[in-house]
């Protein structure tokens, strides 16, 4: 019986990949091709389905920019869209690395004064010529900031609601020293996108769509974008299962898609690379660069290294570049507590299944 049982949740699993559309430029392979342990797999299977809380959305894993295993919950489908919350940031990141690859941003070591005019920007704060981009992508830029705390001036509680936000940003000053300290700030991922913005001449969300959604064929998002035309780059990201996990491929591919680079090949060799805050006391997270976190992982003996995109709710975007494999993570658990390490859980045993 127990055999059989076995058998039955295999064959669940792999029908439900099997039997949906093919998937426009990731052919798929099977569990055995992509180098996963079918036993394990079909535990996890069992397990996932037996979840005590139905607030999972969907799983989607690729690997050597091939499809293999594609699982929805809940209702949810492939084209169904959810809120990835902070995980947008990490997708910030990756455009402002297409930026890059597009001439209109030269280095991180620019300062963020210098793509502002006081003209346009009256507000513009002489100490953003001490912020450079690399201090805003490591959550390091010292501005007075802080997403937990509400009496900074940079709170996003205090801009979030404006019609242009972007105004009252460029005017709020240094706490600290550049590069001195890591606090987690929403205003430093919506700077980088207002860099974006003024240096392409549309919104963050348009400047998306254009060069990196149409040519992944992602159709279906919300990206919300405020009267004035800037989009929060913070969050605000409503993506499927199988759209996020096709941004994780650039990073595994190096910034291509199929034959075309989309994101600067050094830029993500970099974005992987660095690592320049630690974190001893987090139990699912090493470090942290570049609006990624970076963990080191040892499943039944096998040491992997990858870096993620984390979102409240438990929404994940996990890339282990060794292995040019990417698992995207859909939770709507915004809130609880088990949002986090059921994800964690998850990617362990798919880690782990990896023969």
């Amino acid at each position: 019986m127990r055999l059989f049982i076995t058998l039955f949740y295999l064959c669940l699993s792999l029908s439900m990949f099997a039997q949906r559309p093919p998937i426009k430029d990731l052919p798929a392979i099977s569990l055995e091709e992509a180098g996963f342990n079918n036993d394990s797999i079909s535990a996890l299977a069992r397990a996932m389905d037996n979840f005590k809380h139905k607030d999972f959305r969907g799983m989607m894993v690729i690997k050597d920019h091939k499809a293999v295993m594609e699982w929805y919950y809940s209702s949810t489908q492939r084209k169904t869209i959810n809120d990835i919350r902070s995980a947008g940031k990490s997708i910030t990141a990756l455009l402002l690395g297409v930026a890059m690859e597009k001439g209109l941003v030269d280095s991180l070591e620019q300062d963020v004064h210098s793509f502002f005019s006081k003209e346009k920007y009256p507000s513009l704060n002489d100490d953003y010529k001490k912020v450079k981009l690399k201090h805003l992508l490591d959550m390091a830029s010292g501005l007075d900031a802080d997403s937990d705390d509400w009496n900074t001036k940079g709170n996003a509680g205090k801009w979030i609601g404006k019609d242009n936000w972007i105004d009252f940003i460029l005017s709020v000053p240094l706490a600290y020293r550049p590069g001195e300290k890591w606090i987690y700030a929403d205003i430093n991922a919506v700077l980088i996108g207002a860099i974006i913005e003024e240096t392409s001449g549309m919104s963050l969300r348009d400047f998306a769509i254009k060069h990196v959604f149409k040519p992944l064929r992602v159709t279906e998002y919300y990206w919300f974008t405020n009267a004035s035309n800037q989009t929060g780059a913070a969050g605000n990201l409503y993506l499927s299962t199988l759209d996020l996990a096709k941004l994780g491929v650039l990073v595994a591919n190096k910034g291509k898609w199929l034959n075309k680079q989309i994101v600067k090949e050094d830029y993500i060799t970099k974005l992987i690379e660095h690592k320049v805050y630690d974190f001893p006391d987090w139990k699912s997270v090493n470090s942290y660069g570049m609006f990624w976190y970076k963990n080191q992982l040892t499943v039944n003996g096998k040491e992997f290294d990858y870096l993620f995109a984390s979102g409240y709710g438990g929404n994940h975007l996990v890339v282990v570049p060794e292995k040019k494999l990417v698992i995207s993570l859909i939770s709507t658990a915004y809130g609880q507590p088990y949002m986090h390490s059921r994800s964690f859980f998850i990617l362990k045993k798919l880690l782990g299944a990896l023969e």
